[in-house]
């Protein structure tokens, strides 16, 4: 089989597809106009973010028989209609969700002990302690939306902290156990400290953190989102940063990112996103929460469990 290979990913797959016998093209430094040329030659296609797999583009790919995407987001890829063509669209979210996690308590400990604005300060010259006096987490309740493969995993890593977890998905069932409690959104509008987003970025999910739904929220939050930056809206998260509803922000993901999750600081900023740039409590990282060495190396290994089991 030929595989075309459009974007980066950690070396170990192409070489154990080649084991197999499978033929593994390297695009990764080609363009995406590259990519989509070429594309008609090839029965299977890796992609990060460098295409977007719609359905004009999934036409190009007449001998396409799967896609599989290193990474936990499908938004890329017209999913639905590649199933009408007959083409398998796999992921790895098992490979990268304890990074995520990590990256997401990184965050909130950054957040509640001040430590980005500390380090700035002490390598300006100035050592400022009451001013960077931190918060706890202990006694906390924290609430996670989204409790699939990453939002689990965050839950694991806050085990060792007394904090209550409670979590909300829509699509899921049975997911209370030992440390987490599932509840419906009400409980977590009425009890959480913090909302940690672990969703997928869907017409359902578009900009659901807005106004209308921060301020459903009895008490002023905390909010930490390592998913996809259009769940949230911008403008309404400086509203409330501004009037102090939402006390602190730790995102590693922004609205103003492009298709490939690069940056726009080649264009106009937006004044919502010049606010989070010039605001102490608020914790900025490029899309890198899924980002470890170990991530990558495992997200290859379980696309290649799931690619074998297809192509054998």
């Amino acid at each position: 089989m030929k595989i075309l290979f459009a974007d980066y990913v950690h070396a170990s797959l192409a070489h154990e597809l080649q084991k197999c016998g499978h033929v593994c093209d390297n695009f990764s430094k080609k363009s995406a106009d590259e990519v989509l040329t070429a594309i008609g030659q090839y029965e299977g296609i890796i992609i990060r973010s460098k295409i977007k797999l719609d359905k004009k583009n999934i036409d190009k790919a007449n001998q396409l028989k799967w896609i599989a995407r290193v990474g936990a987001g499908m938004e890329s890829i017209d999913v639905d209609y590649a199933k009408l063509k007959g083409i398998i669209c796999l992921n790895a979210p098992e490979g990268n969700r304890n990074a995520v996690a990590e990256h997401t308590l990184g965050l909130l400990l950054s957040l509640f002990n001040n430590i980005c604005k500390a380090n700035n300060e002490v390598k300006s010259g100035k050592w400022l302690r009451p001013e960077n006096r931190g918060i706890e987490l202990s006694g906390k309740t924290i609430g996670i939306i989204g409790c699939g493969n990453t939002g689990s995993a965050f839950a694991r890593c806050l085990r060792g902290f007394d904090v209550r977890i409670l979590a909300y998905d829509k699509y899921k069932q049975g997911i209370s156990n030992e440390f987490i409690r599932g509840v419906d959104l009400d409980i977590l509008f009425d009890q959480a400290d913090i909302i940690s987003l672990h969703l997928p970025l869907t017409d359902e999910t578009h900009q659901m953190v807005n106004t209308n739904f921060i301020n459903k929220f009895k008490k002023d939050i905390y909010l930490l989102n390592t998913a996809r930056g259009k769940i949230v809206c911008t403008d309404d998260l400086v509203k409330a940063l501004q009037s102090c509803k939402i006390k602190g922000a730790a995102l590693d993901v922004l609205e103003y990112e492009d298709i490939s999750f690069q940056s726009i600081y080649n264009q106009e900023l937006a004044p919502a996103y010049q606010y989070l740039l010039n605001t102490p409590n608020v914790i900025l990282t490029p899309h890198i929460a899924g980002w470890t060495n170990e991530a990558e190396e495992k997200m290859a290994s379980v696309l290649f469990q799931k690619i074998i089991k297809i192509v054998g």
